[in-house]
């Protein structure tokens, strides 16, 4: 019989993060785990000593490398910032898979008030994520309490539009604001009349 081929590295990480984002840190049960990635949980225990806390923050991590390089970096890169915040827009798109998928960091969390097995790490992410928005909105020529609370806001509508298009079973509400994420930040947006 064939031995059956081994994941490992990134394809690993990917399957588990798509197990977390599925069903959620707490739905993620071991045996879906290993059904996920193809490994038997002798193998995964193997690779995680410490189970599925080790995966979750593995995964997590992960994700913050993603985060680095992808969002981070490039919005405190070259070009204008309507030019950064559409590159942003365009990994978000590609990362969220147009909006079919869930946050990961809204899956991995606890309830608000208790600080859960990854709460200071995701509160980093979010953290590292609205500094980098605020720096953009304050070169775009926001106040400093402003391009924070602009920041704030680009990063509730993003998690809220994944939020909804899962709630509503439809793409459309993360789709409708990737539209206009810039506008959000940079306070363009044509008034309402």
């Amino acid at each position: 019989m064939a031995r059956r081929a081994l994941v490992e590295g990134d394809e690993l990480l990917a399957r588990l993060g798509t197990t977390f984002r599925d069903v959620g840190y707490e739905g993620a049960s071991l045996a879906l785990l290993s059904k996920s990635t193809g490994l038997k949980k002798a193998s995964l225990y193997h690779r995680f000593p410490r189970g599925k806390e080790e995966m979750g923050a593995e995964v997590l991590a992960e994700a913050g490398r993603w985060l680095s390089e992808h969002i981070i970096v490039p919005l405190g890169g070259p070009g204008s910032p309507r030019e950064r915040l559409e590159s942003m827009t365009r990994q978000l798109d590609q990362f969220y898979d147009a909006g079919r998928k869930s946050c990961l960091l809204n899956m991995l969390s606890a309830p608000i008030g208790t600080s859960g097995t990854f709460g200071s790490a995701i509160r980093a992410l979010f953290e590292a994520f609205i500094d980098a928005l605020a720096k953009v909105a304050l070169e775009a020529g926001a106040e400093k309490h402003e391009a924070r609370l602009r920041a704030e806001r680009v990063v509730a509508l993003i998690q809220g539009s994944l939020v909804l298009a899962r709630g509503l079973g439809t793409a459309a509400p993360f789709r409708r604001l990737i539209t206009d994420l810039a506008d959000d930040l940079l306070d363009t947006a044509e008034p309402e009349t």
